[in-house]
């Protein structure tokens, strides 16, 4: 309800040339949502240093350029903030300094682990990238009819945002996503990394929009290098007489599923087209100043 109050109150907030004469004289919809947002903002914990994630036997060091939401506190953001579904278990997320989860123009990483064995990368000079490509696309067709017959948007996979590395020193994988969401104008950038390590991999996913990819490869390096294995449970610790093997290598890191991310600003955006209304979301300088302010107290 309060996600349905938020895209309500944008209505009050967008381009002050959009006129909406039977709405202007009840601004109770906007002192809500600022209450609420302000009260949300206030209760998340927002971490920095080394932060332990021991159900994945890794840590985070997380630099003053950056902070760290606990698993609660990400569901919060994900769910309540964004108007993603419930039950997202992430580890977390991290979030660029200055910048808050309601400002439009919002990036995170969320953080999962999943624990399938020792990914062996021994394939990793054979893939094809850009045969792997093309089946992806043909998947994700597929899996659009049961999608649509669901009630949700089709997924179209547009291509390589960044085609796929992998870092065999760091044994780190990354690579990027442009995916169209039905009929949306802006496409959705999904920037993908994974961590080796002995029992499973570290999945770290950007949220964010095509037009900040440039943005997001310049943060590349330094998300990179937030998250390691801890002693024992690293890469180089696999022990092939007692440790388990994942069922898949790299391709299939890489093929995975096509995650639907759903977050505010595509939300506002067909919640205002239902209007016929063309936009430009300005709602981020009253968060940037509440930002500023809970930094100063």
């Amino acid at each position: 309800m309060k996600f349905k109050a938020f895209l309500l109150s944008l209505c009050f907030l967008i381009l002050p040339q959009l006129v909406l004469a039977e709405s202007t004289s009840d601004t109770s919809e906007v002192d809500d949502y600022y209450e609420w947002a302000t009260s949300v903002w206030n209760s998340l914990e927002r971490q920095t240093g080394e932060i332990k994630l021991p159900a994945a036997s890794a840590t985070l060091n997380i630099p003053e350029d950056f902070y760290y939401l606990s698993s609660t506190d990400a569901e919060t953001v994900l769910v309540d903030v964004w108007g993603n579904p419930p039950g997202q278990n992430t580890l977390g997320m991290i979030f660029p300094a200055g910048m808050t989860p309601f400002d439009s123009d919002s990036w995170a990483v969320t953080i999962r682990y999943e624990e399938d064995g020792y990914v062996s990368d021994e394939d990793a000079n054979d893939i094809n990238y850009s045969e792997l490509l093309e089946q992806m696309k043909s998947d994700t067709k597929e899996e659009n009819k049961d999608r649509v017959s669901q009630g949700y948007e089709a997924i179209e996979l547009v291509g390589w945002a960044a085609a796929p590395y992998y870092d065999v020193k760091t044994h780190k994988l990354h690579w990027a996503k442009e995916l169209k969401f039905g009929e949306d104008d802006i496409n959705t950038l999904n920037y993908n990394i994974r961590v080796l390590g002995r029992k499973g991999v570290l999945v770290l996913n950007f949220i964010a929009n095509m037009d900040q990819k440039d943005l997001i490869e310049s943060k590349l390096d330094s998300v990179l290098a937030l998250a390691e294995f801890e002693q024992g449970y690293k890469y180089t610790d696999f022990n092939s007489s007692t440790d388990k093997m994942a069922a898949y290598g790299l391709g299939a890191l890489v093929a995975g599923k096509v995650a639907a991310k759903t977050g505010f600003l595509a939300a506002a955006i067909l919640f205002l087209k239902k209007f016929g209304m063309f936009i430009v979301l300005g709602i981020g300088a009253f968060f940037k100043k509440l930002f500023r302010k809970k930094k100063a107290d």
